[in-house]
């Protein structure tokens, strides 16, 4: 069988085994880029559980726009031709119009990379990136339920109306991506990130891919979010495999991202043999294949549907390396993985402490083989994954040790969420 996986802006092919499980989301296809803008239109003119972004914008003096970082594939440009000429009609003047790139604990964009990420918008508005680390750029608002300290970016807690514009996507922890993480972690401090990302959220059985309710970190995120008042309004995306526009929701940011999981599960959501020897999984290609820290989600998704002793295979380009030093010395440290997971409970908060908790996890049950050109053979090895030039090589190393009776592939990477049919499996 011959496989083609998203690698970078490209792919990658080989030669699998005829018995290989291919497992693709049931995505349709998007709209050609022509179309895109109606459909941002339509969602704006039928928003979901909320007054128009035009009506709540009226009065208002300052707008704070949120926007994701550059590992998210949101077609920023493109919601921005749809929001920023209602907030213009509605009588927002330019200058009260501010862009805020939600980087979380992600380093702060460049005015080149903003710019890379919204365009001419860049040159018409103020547009910054958010610096978690500020302490002296936050506000605190209060404390949640779960222990966790809301501060957040001042400007945005300050703005008459803040917007959020994101991608609706799976994700690892907190089960899909969008609506309150644009507030937590986006535009969060430091401190309550480690907070909602901390050793004990992250053990909880629902803190997992395509999981909200009873799921303590998306239930951290919702209350924090909802401590700023002026967070009133959404627009999400959901995309297709190459990156093209599928659906718009827009509205109520907390109802609207409701409505929108709900339509991306019908796609994402497939059941899957589990228990598989070999798991061949990507990052999606670009840009969440641009480091391994990212590559993290993929090889969690794999380790859904691989038997308690087999193998992931993670092909991801990782153009920009590692990513973040602080969960390359982190999965480092130590002899095995339990090591690292005693060393993050005994010395949290660390940085970067939850991608490391959640592959160090990974590691207990599977071997990870990574094929990558964007990181050394020996960093990988220090950090307890086994490196591999090709998926041929990875593939020979794989079924040396597992037989490679069953081999499941997953192409889309964490775009999928693989439900195990027989849970069993996995134990």
């Amino acid at each position: 069988m011959r496989i083609r996986l998203p690698y970078g802006e490209g792919f990658l092919e080989a030669e699998l085994p005829k018995h290989a499980r291919v497992i693709y989301s049931r995505t349709p296809s998007g709209v050609p880029k022509e179309r895109a803008d109606r459909l941002v239109e339509e969602a704006l003119n039928r928003p979901v559980g909320s007054p128009r972004l035009e009506d709540l914008a009226r009065g208002a003096g300052s707008v704070a726009i949120l926007v994701t970082d550059r590992t998210r594939a949101t077609p920023l440009e493109l919601l921005l031709r749809g929001v920023v000429p209602r907030l213009r009609k509605a009588g927002v003047p330019r200058s009260g119009i501010r862009i805020v790139v939600a980087t979380g604990l992600h380093t702060p964009h460049t005015p080149g990379e903003i710019r890379r990420l919204i365009g001419g918008f860049a040159d018409e508005y103020e547009a910054l990136s958010h610096d978690a680390e500020d302490r002296g750029s936050l506000r605190y608002l209060g404390t949640t339920r779960f222990g966790t300290p809301v501060e957040v970016n001042r400007l945005v807690v300050e703005a008459d109306l803040v917007v959020g514009l994101g991608l609706l996507e799976p994700h690892f922890f907190a089960g899909y991506s969008g609506g309150r993480k644009l507030i937590l972690p986006g535009v969060a401090g430091a401190a309550s990130i480690y907070r909602n990302h901390s050793y004990s959220m992250l053990s909880h059985p629902r803190a997992d891919y395509g999981v909200l309710d009873g799921n303590p970190v998306h239930e951290d995120m919702v209350e924090a979010a909802r401590m700023v008042r002026g967070y009133r309004f959404a627009v999400h995306t959901i995309l297709d495999r190459e990156k093209r526009v599928v659906e718009v929701v827009a509205g109520d940011p907390y109802e609207s991202h409701r409505v929108g999981v709900e339509i991306l599960d019908r796609y994402v959501k497939i059941p899957a043999p589990g228990g598989s020897d070999v798991v061949v999984v990507t990052n999606g290609g670009y840009p969440l294949d641009r480091d391994l820290y990212q590559g993290v989600k993929g090889i969690v998704t794999g380790s859904r549907i691989a038997r308690r002793g087999g193998v992931v295979i993670l092909v991801a380009e990782c153009r920009d390396g590692v990513g973040h030093e602080g969960f390359r010395e982190l999965m480092a440290m130590g002899r095995s993985p339990r090591d690292i997971l005693e060393y993050i409970r005994a010395n949290e908060p660390i940085r970067d402490q939850w991608e490391a908790q959640k592959l160090a996890q990974v590691l207990l049950r599977n071997r990870v083989v990574v094929v990558t050109k964007g990181v050394d053979h020996g960093i990988l090895e220090e950090m307890k994954l086994t490196p591999a030039s090709s998926l041929e090589e990875a593939m020979e190393i794989a079924c040396r040790e597992t037989g490679c009776r069953r081999i499941a592939v997953v192409p889309e990477g964490p775009y999928v969420i693989p439900e195990p049919m027989n849970r069993s499996a996995r134990s």
